[in-house]
């Protein structure tokens, strides 16, 4: 078996742990799932699962940072590309809130998976935050309106909506700062 083969089956066998483990925060909560919930969702020995994690809190960190860091260089590549200020801002709420709020808002413990997140590695969560200020901010050409955008998209969220209508009024919000291309046909 080559190096690549050995790599590429650990990174697949890691991904699917991670994977596992968020499955079991979201539905068990963090004080509630334990390795072997993990190992048995993954399809693995427990024995396996501490070769490659020293405890929860490590597998924690390593599904946050698999679930929100790993979108930074999309939401950097979709603040840049081709289309107008509204449909890029868009993506990038997509890329960075909306997908992420999808896998979250229907699970049982969902709200208190993004707490836990904060809790155990808040440098994470500030990481993530400064990506999609960055972001925001590249769009609408400056930090303070930047800021005030997602201070309000972060008010969205507060009642936990359904991913339906969370989108609809990130559309909102997002006209209010950008303009919104017309449809084809409508005049002024």
């Amino acid at each position: 078996m080559t190096a690549t083969t050995k790599e590429d089956g650990a990174a697949a066998r890691r991904s699917k742990i991670l994977r596992a483990a968020r499955w079991c925060f979201l539905n068990f909560g963090f004080a509630k799932t334990s390795f072997e919930d993990i190992a048995k969702r993954a399809d693995l020995s427990r024995t396996l699962l501490y070769r490659i994690f020293k405890d929860k809190e490590d597998i924690f960190r390593a599904v946050f940072v698999d679930w929100l860091v790993s979108r930074h260089p999309a939401a950097k590549q979709a603040a840049t590309a081709p289309g107008s200020s509204y449909e890029r801002l868009l993506n990038v709420c997509r890329l960075m809130v909306l997908d992420p709020w999808a896998d979250m808002v229907g699970a049982p413990m969902g709200r208190e998976f993004f707490d836990a997140c904060e809790r155990i590695d808040p440098d994470i969560d500030a990481k993530h935050r400064e990506v999609f200020l960055r972001c925001v901010s590249s769009i609408l050409g400056d930090e303070a309106s930047a800021e005030v955008f997602l201070l309000a998209l972060d008010g969205l969220l507060a009642d936990e909506p359904t991913t339906d209508v969370l989108e609809q009024r990130t559309r909102i919000l997002a006209a209010r700062f950008v303009p919104a291309p017309k449809a084809k046909g409508t005049r002024k």
